[in-house]
């Protein structure tokens, strides 16, 4: 798996924010973690120049000449280990930095810049000062088994950064987790759910579907293509840890003629390969978790069931989904698994949902269950 097909653990989504940064005088630093892809707008000034879809800083001048560098401060929406980071330079042709590099730390989320910047608060350089290239998406992989929940991005000597993304596992803390006694989200990001595979994503990406909060339209969930031959859809989830399953929503807001026909949901267990799972693993290895009884409605609303089995023992566990013909879905959630379509295709905005303040929290299909030790 490319270290892009993991969570962006600095997703406006997920919370995150840039606290700080020394300098925004062309282009404001919130742009850095825009959930959508850069823009160019031929013609369109501000009083201070021309507008740019990044964060950009002001040409290097006395009385700052002796610094090296600009800088910005980013909290991490999800605590966890950064694999690879791309620092998108798109429609910054002669105005972006020669390098940059990259710093992390692990502090309390609530740490204000003073905090952050002070003797208590340790910064390890994770990418050393690398060459940039402008009007193009740097990728940096990241070898570093260290939580994190900040990161610092420098840029030499000065310039500007349309999009900067982090990509890691979520390593959320169980144990305080455990101790609220009630229901969680297994197949959350925040609780370090994944998407590793899905058999299309034409429309709509998977990872869509385990993300917090109600999806804002059809873009914010998993779509397939239409299909025109026999067959299903399908996605795996793998759950951010072992638990019993109690419940499983799948949400299809914001798919009207699109939304898929019915569903069934398999789980299946792994070990250390879990992160290259395919279809046949999950086929050779999977149990029915639930599908609608007779009768039931058609999937036009965010629907609920009961999980009829729990899973007590495993390293891994894989869910899979699958989806009468085509569609789109908002979200889902349980250890690892799979959706499916059986007859087609459509959209699913989340894998389930469960109040906001829970862990369980989400929107699409989210798998509701308790932890097992």
């Amino acid at each position: 798996m490319e270290f892009t097909d993991l969570i962006d653990l600095a997703s406006e989504k997920l919370g995150g924010a840039v606290v700080f940064a020394n300098d925004e005088f062309f282009a404001p630093k919130e742009n850095v973690l825009t959930p959508a892809a850069p823009i160019w707008i031929e013609g369109k000034y501000t009083e201070r120049g021309k507008w740019m879809d990044g964060w950009e800083t002001m040409r290097r001048r006395s009385p700052r000449l002796e610094e090296e560098f600009d800088w910005c401060v980013v909290r991490l929406g999800s605590p966890g280990t950064i694999k690879g980071i791309t620092v998108d330079t798109s429609f910054f042709r002669g105005n972006f930095p020669s390098h940059c590099s990259i710093d992390a730390c692990s502090a309390d989320p609530k740490s204000d810049i003073a905090e952050l910047l002070g003797e208590k608060t340790h910064w390890t350089e994770i990418l050393a000062k690398s060459d940039l290239r402008g009007d193009t998406r740097n990728n940096f992989a990241i070898d570093s088994a260290e939580r994190a929940t900040h990161v610092r991005l420098k840029i030499f000597p000065d310039g500007g950064v349309a999009r900067l993304r982090v990509y890691g596992d979520v390593l959320p803390d169980w144990d305080a987790l455990k101790r609220r006694e009630s229901e969680i989200d297994l197949a959350a990001a925040e609780n370090g759910g994944t998407v590793p595979l899905a058999s299309d994503m034409f429309f709509g990406h998977r990872i869509n579907l385990i993300m917090p909060g109600l999806a804002r339209d059809m873009s914010d969930g998993w779509e397939s293509q239409r299909r025109r031959g026999p067959g299903h859809d399908w996605c795996i989830i793998k759950l951010g840890t072992l638990g019993t399953l109690t419940r499983v929503e799948v949400d299809t807001s914001h798919f009207k003629g699109n939304y898929p026909e019915s569903c069934s949901i398999d789980v299946g267990r792994a070990g250390a390969e879990a992160s290259h799972l395919h279809h046949d693993l999950v086929l050779k290895r999977g149990q029915r978790l639930c599908r609608p009884p007779a009768g039931a409605p058609q999937l036009e609303v965010p629907t609920s069931w009961p999980a009829r089995r729990y899973l007590r023992r495993a390293l891994r566990t894989v869910p899979r989904l699958y989806q009468d013909r085509d569609w789109g879905l908002d979200a889902q959630q349980p250890h690892e698994l799979r959706l499916g379509r059986r007859p087609s295709h459509g959209g699913t905005a989340r894998r389930g949902s469960v109040p906001r303040g829970d862990p369980a929290a989400g929107s699409g299909l989210p798998v509701a269950g308790r932890v097992v030790s």
